[in-house]
């Protein structure tokens, strides 16, 4: 059987717990998958601003920049179309902060999650071919 093609074989972990990175980091790394991570969404964007285009797993409560206000700046500053973004919190978000960022969301992962669908969600996304890039 033929091993799927990855189109997005980059990921950023954006995540405060230490545990959590570490093991996404271990499961993507197993995959094939080259990963970056970042402790709360000023760092996530020091990486953008390096040049990271890819899948970014993304929390919404850290210290420093959470992230909403991560989304937000990328959109900002010109970030979003490079990048797909995977929420994976604890946190519901509803209303005003949630219709902001909702476009810009490609799914949406509660913890405690699921290892397995964590990993089915990325391995089709990263299959995907890369949306057209705006000139």
């Amino acid at each position: 059987m033929n091993e799927p093609e990855y189109y997005q074989k980059k990921i950023m972990i954006v995540d405060d717990d230490p545990d959590i990175v570490y093991s996404l980091r271990e499961l993507f790394e197993s995959q094939g998958f080259q990963v970056t991570t970042a402790e709360n969404g000023r760092n996530c964007l020091l990486e953008l601003e390096k040049g990271f285009q890819g899948i970014i797993i993304l929390d919404l409560m850290m210290p420093m920049m959470d992230g909403v206000e991560t989304i937000k700046k990328m959109t900002i500053d010109g970030f979003i179309d490079q990048n797909i973004i995977i929420v994976l919190t604890a946190k519901r978000i509803q209303g005003d902060e949630f219709n902001e960022i909702y476009p810009y969301i490609n799914d949406y992962i509660t913890k405690p999650f699921d290892i397995n669908i964590l990993l089915q969600t990325i391995k089709k996304i990263a299959q995907r071919p890369p949306p057209k890039r705006r000139l």
